[in-house]
């Protein structure tokens, strides 16, 4: 490890993948939509800029303390192995200044020019991945992800107090249908990465109770997850373009928890990880333009 950290020195790309950009960008999607949401038009451009700068901002910092404490584990693990603090490329002093000024920058961002409320709602969010997931659930329980997927779930409701400054049921609501749809998502993963994270030692759940029961897990919070994708439609939140989005897919992801049910497709775990991610962005998306097209010109007809 100490070759390879001399030989290739931080640079800012690995700095940036501290931050695991792919992960905060469907984060701040789902932020970005949260604000949206919430008013029956434009978002203030100030708040649409601060405040995602500094969601994003707070979450490159968690990632980054992720990164730090799941260092050794990392070094077991063939997607994790080569990451920047794992191979030594970023020595662990580094990663700690880093988070705190991603941190820091980001709270005085949410503090000074959004609301106090959205700054507490994501420093709390912040400490429960980094610090209560990262720290203690992941190794002392196979539901971790169930219990610290809370923390994940927070960027709707985040970007929709950074407009409002109020909790709302709804944004409520969005928080619960990340919550519902995490485990599905990172349990099909954990499923195409069982021996990994056996080694690691990793109380994951197929690691624990094996295969086929994490299988039906995943089929059971699958169903799950579309019935809490309905709520929406059904509270008056939105309309029938998202109902038919959400219900077609939800289709999609129950046929991959099938077919992993089944059990006859090596790669199922893996594409129905991949569809997990794509389901959500396009969850939101259709969630976005029934708001604008279908659910605010019905409500403003009625006025």
């Amino acid at each position: 490890m100490t070759d390879i950290a001399q030989s290739h020195k931080a640079t800012w790309r690995d700095y940036l993948e501290l931050t695991k950009p792919n992960v905060v960008a469907l984060m701040i999607l789902t932020a970005l939509i949260g604000m949206f949401l919430a008013v029956p038009g434009m978002v203030p451009l100030d708040v649409l800029v601060w405040g995602n700068l500094g969601i994003a901002l707070c979450a490159g910092s968690a990632a980054t303390v992720n990164h730090l404490v799941d260092r050794k584990v990392d070094t077991k693990m063939a997607r994790t192995f080569n990451r920047p603090v794992a191979t030594g490329r970023v020595e662990p002093g580094s990663a700690v200044i880093f988070a705190t000024v991603l941190g820091v920058a980001g709270m005085a961002i949410l503090v000074l020019f959004i609301n106090v409320l959205t700054a507490v709602l994501t420093l709390a969010s912040l400490v429960g991945y980094a610090v209560i997931y990262t720290l203690f659930l992941k190794r002392a329980t196979p539901q971790n992800i169930v219990i610290g997927g809370l923390a994940g779930a927070a960027p709707p409701l985040l970007g929709w107090t950074a407009v409002t400054g109020e909790i709302h049921g709804y944004a409520l609501l969005l928080v619960l249908i990340i919550f519902a749809w995490t485990p599905p998502h990172f349990w099909a993963l954990a499923v195409h990465r069982k021996d990994e994270y056996a080694k690691a030692e990793v109380p994951m759940l197929p690691v624990t109770h094996g295969d086929r029961y994490t299988r039906l897990h995943i089929l059971l919070y699958t169903i799950i997850m579309i019935v809490v994708t309905v709520l929406p439609f059904v509270t008056g939140m939105s309309g029938w373009l998202y109902l038919l989005g959400a219900l077609v897919l939800g289709a999609g992801f129950l046929y991959w928890a099938i077919v992993m049910m089944i059990g006859k497709n090596p790669d199922a775990g893996m594409e129905t990880f991949k569809y997990s991610i794509v389901y959500l962005m396009l969850l939101f998306i259709v969630m976005l333009l029934d708001h604008y097209l279908v659910t605010v010109p019905s409500f403003l007809r009625l006025v």
